[in-house]
């Protein structure tokens, strides 16, 4: 009997030491690359040229061949709220391509967006139409876009149909030199005639590296006015406002 209690306790412990060997780290966690997007457009063109705009996904060494997004993002200086977005062309080789033209001088930019491996970046180029912005007049050449910071990028994912008094998800991405920004006070300032003279300031909350969400409900039809706020600790004060349509 007592060599049958011995066994079973052998057992027991061999047991015990198994599972506590498994909570031991061995250092084989799966470690997280930077996603890399090199961006390469056409930087002088005349107008009706083609523009080519090709960037290059990769993670780690590996060539990003099955992106789950690249969308291209283009608008003219001064004129995101204006932009459009262009498909890319998956050429199966970790490159994605498109192309597009402009109708008359100026400063445009062309910026894409790529969602790979559960990240995102959105690099960005400036492209010169023709006499640039020497066409567009003094005013809009001063405009440059709000004088964001040398390397501030901010991506708002406008959100579409959007119902009166439904939730809505508001959502930005924000990066500084290529990689997100991170444990930024981000707040969206919303304003409409609607509202008359009221401002609402709703804090967004970063939910993953880079990117800062929140959830408003619009109370009524109109158009909206959302204005984003991003501050640091390092300084940076940034803003920039979008339209948003309500019905």
């Amino acid at each position: 009997m007592k060599k049958r209690y011995k066994l079973l306790g052998l057992i027991i412990g061999l047991g015990m030491l198994s599972a506590c060997g498994k909570d031991v780290d061995d250092g084989s966690a799966v470690e997280v690359l930077p996603l890399e997007v090199d961006l390469t457009v056409t930087e002088q063109a005349e107008v009706g040229d083609t523009v080519n705009m090709e960037a290059l996904v990769t993670y780690g060494e590996e060539k990003v061949s099955d992106a789950d997004k690249v969308v291209y993002q283009v608008w003219e200086e001064g004129k995101k709220d204006d932009s459009v977005m262009i498909d890319s062309v998956n050429e199966k080789d970790g490159t994605y391509t498109a192309e597009t033209s402009f109708e008359h001088d100026g400063i445009f930019h062309v910026q894409v967006h790529v969602d790979a491996r559960d990240l995102h970046t959105m690099p960005v180029k400036q492209v010169t139409i023709g006499k640039g912005a020497q066409a567009e007049g003094e005013e809009q050449g001063h405009e440059h876009d709000h004088g964001h910071a040398e390397g501030f990028a901010l991506h708002f994912v406008k959100p579409e149909n959007v119902a009166a008094g439904e939730e809505t998800e508001l959502m930005t991405h924000l990066q500084i030199d290529g990689k997100p920004l991170v444990d930024a006070n981000v707040r969206y300032e919303v304003s409409s005639d609607v509202l008359g003279e009221k401002h609402l300031w709703i804090d967004a909350e970063e939910t993953t590296q880079g990117e800062y969400t929140a959830v408003h409900p619009f109370e009524q039809a109109g158009v909206y006015t959302v204005k984003i706020h991003v501050k640091n600790k390092d300084g940076l004060h940034e803003h920039e406002e979008f339209t948003v349509e309500v019905k």
